[in-house]
């Protein structure tokens, strides 16, 4: 017989799959087991469309009836795009859940919960609640703050250069660090980088799988090429130009032609106001951005408190040299007012090293 854990582990295997494609409603995966088998399972794949819990039971038919629901999220008991999961559940005729974590919501928190009590269903809660608050914590940060949870990768050498004094980057880090990167893309809903970045490398930005990532250029006087490959590649209507006023009309109107999205926002020191940029991403739905660069970008971000997760893919490979480019620009820090970071992770990919990490509330040494 399997236990609650392993079932909640496989429960959330599912859900990862609609990590990048649920926006703006969280990943979420539901299996319903009888008598110590799988009777059926599903996950939520986007918005609009069936909810975890109900993929399952649509599955299950008749079978659910005196069974066991297992579902990373405590189910929803209103309606929106669609009818409350709690609804379906009772006619299901569903004898246990076992759930993951409560709705961060607070106008749903513990609602789904309280109506399976009252109808005499058994609860259980909190099985692998670290795990499944994991899986939510972009959802939840959007509810909480109204702006997405941002991961800033660095892809750099040992000695923090993401390019050598002629601007080369292709390639500091291995193959097997690129394919990781491929699939963060995958599980995103936008992949941002600078107009320096844009401008230099010239990056697709595209994830292989996720079809739905938009790419942000974050460009405040519209500097990026007619020729960028986001403005010519067959997918510019995934493409959103993060500008201001002080970028020409005529400019505006030409990404408009190649059929990106333009954003006209506020500045903050003649440049984009990056916190503006995360309450409009915020306000069109948008859960977890990957911001890939470049330095002044990057140091933008820290500096204004919008990160909220670090990626370092460290190359074993010294560049060295002044006029090298830092993974991290602008003008720097003093040691005792440097934003501090606690490593959670580290490990081997490939020939890298990767450390992530999250903002810490510690200052100075």
């Amino acid at each position: 017989m399997k236990t609650d854990e392993q079932w909640m582990s496989r429960a959330l295997t599912l859900a990862r799959k609609g990590e990048g494609t649920t926006a703006p409603n969280p990943p979420v995966g539901a299996i319903i087991v009888k008598c110590g088998h799988m009777v059926a399972e599903g996950y939520h794949k986007r918005a609009g469309t069936p909810h975890a819990e109900i993929v399952a039971l649509d599955k299950a038919g008749r079978r659910a009836r005196g069974a066991t629901l297992y579902v990373t999220l405590e189910p929803c008991s209103t309606s929106g795009r669609t009818a409350p999961c709690t609804d379906s559940i009772l006619a299901a005729g569903i004898k246990k859940i076992v759930i993951g974590t409560g709705d961060p919501n607070p106008r749903h928190r513990g609602k789904g919960i309280a109506i399976f009590k009252k109808n005499g269903i058994g609860v259980t809660e909190k099985v692998l609640q670290a795990e499944s608050k994991e899986l939510i914590r972009p959802f939840e940060q959007w509810i909480r703050q109204g702006r997405p949870f941002l991961t800033l990768k660095m892809g750099m050498s040992l000695d923090g250069k993401i390019a050598d004094r002629t601007t080369g980057s292709k390639w500091i880090t291995c193959v097997a660090s690129r394919k990781i990167v491929q699939q963060l893309r995958n599980r995103v809903d936008a992949i941002m980088v600078g107009s320096g970045t844009a401008q230099k490398d010239n990056p697709s930005l595209l994830a292989t799988k996720n079809r739905r990532a938009r790419r942000i250029i974050v460009d405040s006087t519209g500097k990026i090429s007619l020729k960028a490959v986001v403005l010519n590649d067959g997918e510019a209507q995934r493409t959103i130009i993060a500008t201001t006023s002080r970028c020409p009309e005529s400019k505006m109107k030409a990404f408009q032609k190649a059929g990106a999205t333009v954003w006209i926002l506020s500045q903050r020191k003649k440049r984009v106001s990056l916190s503006t940029l995360a309450r409009r991403l915020g306000k069109e739905g948008f859960l977890h951005v990957l911001c890939e660069g470049g330095g002044e970008l990057a140091a933008e971000l820290i500096e204004q408190q919008l990160v909220d997760q670090y990626l370092f893919f460290i190359a074993p490979v010294v560049i060295g040299g002044k006029d090298a480019v830092s993974a991290v620009e602008g003008k720097g820090w003093t040691l005792s007012s440097a934003p501090r970071l606690d490593f959670v992770e580290q490990r081997r990919i490939g020939s890298d090293l990767l450390v992530r990490a999250l903002p810490s509330t510690r200052r100075g040494r």
